[in-house]
């Protein structure tokens, strides 16, 4: 029986170190900076059975982001032009919203709910993210699914 992939977003301090410098080695793979796997795996200081082990179920959010669909969640203060300024994020961006809810707000909170379309020239969307979750008023965003 076929065991089905599960995927899992995390933040990167809750990622193992191990799998971190697995990324890293792939990305001077990459570039070209490493010319083969042992040199990669020596110049992040791990072993070739690790990278092997785990190089192909890790990678940066952004890398495959391209071309998706983001749906997120953001917990927000009911107050005037937050709400632009979230937009303005992903507009400066380049990202396409596609769906956009907003809750009534109960006690000065709303809870916000994006579809956004990552299009081939947004930019890196781990920084859009981090860019609205920096905004004043902002509580917090969690990511629900990446399609």
């Amino acid at each position: 029986m076929e065991e089905k992939t599960t995927y899992f977003v995390l933040k990167k301090k809750a990622v193992p170190e191990v799998l971190l410098k697995v990324v890293e080695a792939k990305r001077l793979l990459d570039s070209e900076r490493a010319e083969s796997v042992q040199e990669a795996t020596d110049m992040v200081g791990i072993s070739r059975s690790s990278f092997y082990k785990y190089k192909d179920d890790i990678f940066p959010f952004r890398d495959t982001a391209k071309g998706k669909t983001i749906t997120m969640v953001i917990q927000m203060d009911d107050e005037p032009g937050l709400l632009s300024l979230v937009l303005k994020v992903i507009a400066d961006y380049h990202a396409n919203v596609l769906t956009i809810h907003q809750s009534i707000p109960i006690n000065g909170v709303a809870s916000l709910t994006l579809s956004v379309d990552v299009l081939p020239n947004t930019g890196d969307v781990s920084r859009m993210v981090e860019g609205i979750e920096e905004q004043d008023g902002i509580h917090y965003l969690k990511i629900l699914a990446r399609e």
